[in-house]
C-alpha cells in the first residue's frame, strides 16, 4: 500500500513539474494624471476588422461580430496581470468597439477597469457617441477608430467638452 501511495505521489510530482511557471504580465496600464487607466499601446494598439461603413451602421452588426472565446479573455487578463472580480475589476473590452469596426484580435482587447471613473461604463458612452457621429456623417470611420485607439480618455473629454 505504501508503494502505491508513493507511486501516486511521484505521479503528482511529475504532473506538477510539467506545468509551466506562472507568466509575468507583459503589458502595463498607462495611468493618466487623473488616475484613469488606459491600455498599453504596445500590447493593445487597437485593431479594426475589415468593415464597410454600411455594415458598421447596420443594426445588429456588432452582435454578429461579438465572438471572444473565454480562453482569449483569460489570455488578455494574464497579459495585464489582472483577474476578474465582480464589482472590482474589469471587463475584457474592445479598444476599438465592435460598433466602430473593431476586431476580436488580442491586439484590440484589454481588461478595462470600471473604477476609477471614467472607466468602462463611460467608454461605452463614448463608443455610442462616436458610432452616432460616424453613421450620421459627422466623422469618418477611420477618424473615430483612430480617436478611440490612440487615447479613448482624451476623446471622452472632448465629447464632454472638457478639452
Amino acid at each position: 500500500m505504501i508503494r502505491g501511495a508513493s507511486a501516486v505521489l511521484v505521479g503528482l510530482l511529475v504532473t506538477t513539474a510539467a506545468l509551466p511557471a506562472l507568466a509575468q504580465p507583459t503589458a502595463q496600464y498607462r495611468v493618466t494624471s487623473d488616475s484613469v487607466r488606459l491600455p498599453d499601446p504596445a500590447a493593445t494598439p487597437g485593431k479594426a476588422r475589415p468593415a464597410r461603413l454600411d455594415e458598421v451602421c447596420s443594426p445588429g452588426s456588432a452582435g454578429a461580430a461579438r465572438k471572444v472565446p473565454a480562453s482569449l479573455k483569460r489570455r488578455v487578463y494574464a497579459m495585464y496581470g489582472a483577474r476578474p472580480e465582480k464589482g472590482v475589476c474589469c471587463e475584457v473590452d474592445h479598444l476599438i468597439s465592435l460598433e466602430l469596426g473593431g476586431s476580436n484580435d488580442v491586439e484590440n482587447l484589454w481588461p478595462q477597469p470600471f473604477e476609477p471613473r471614467p472607466g468602462a461604463h463611460e467608454k461605452d458612452v463614448l463608443e455610442n457617441f462616436l458610432h452616432r457621429a460616424v453613421c450620421g456623417g459627422a466623422m469618418s470611420l477611420d477618424e473615430a477608430q483612430q480617436a478611440i485607439a490612440s487615447d479613448w480618455y482624451a476623446a471622452w473629454k472632448r465629447m464632454k467638452g472638457r478639452e
